[in-house]
């Protein structure tokens, strides 16, 4: 299985970072290789990305279920591939520092199965942490633009 983490300083209150992460519509757009999702309700949504396999573009459907909401610290989630046999699991999690400053770290775990597993587990391992990073600090970055 595939993880990684990523923590970042956001210098909001943890309020802010919470309101900001236990919503998907408002971060949905700063996953990397995002193309659209769909809100099913509060706790489901479905997601399509692209990226490149390689030397092949690809688009992937995953759904999300939400599997936890610690207010005010934690949103955790599971995903499941639609188009391709992988699974996962993710969260957000703040810790204030101050009254003005949060950590925020960023995790996912990815696990392909099925004939590709073993062909894309290595490319997971390879690229997710670069995504995790790229997506908490997209998320960090929005949260202060948002409250500047």
């Amino acid at each position: 299985m595939a993880t990684a983490s990523h923590s970042v300083e956001v210098k909001v209150p943890q309020k802010e970072v919470w309101d900001f992460v236990s919503n998907m519509e408002k971060w949905a757009t700063l996953v990397p290789g995002y193309r659209e999702h769909q809100i099913i309700n509060d706790q489901q949504s479905t997601w399509t990305f692209s990226g490149n396999v390689g030397v092949l573009k690809k688009e992937v459907k995953v759904q999300i279920d939400i599997t936890g909401w610690e207010e005010p610290n934690k949103i955790s989630f599971n995903l499941t591939g639609l188009t391709d046999k992988f699974s996962g699991n993710g969260y957000f999690e703040d810790k204030a520092i101050d009254e003005n400053k949060t950590e925020m770290t960023g995790h996912l775990e990815v696990k392909a199965g099925g004939l590709a597993g073993p062909v894309l587990n290595p490319i997971f391992s390879a690229v997710l942490p670069k995504a995790t990073s790229i997506l908490t600090n997209r998320v960090a970055n929005k949260i202060q633009l948002v409250h500047a």
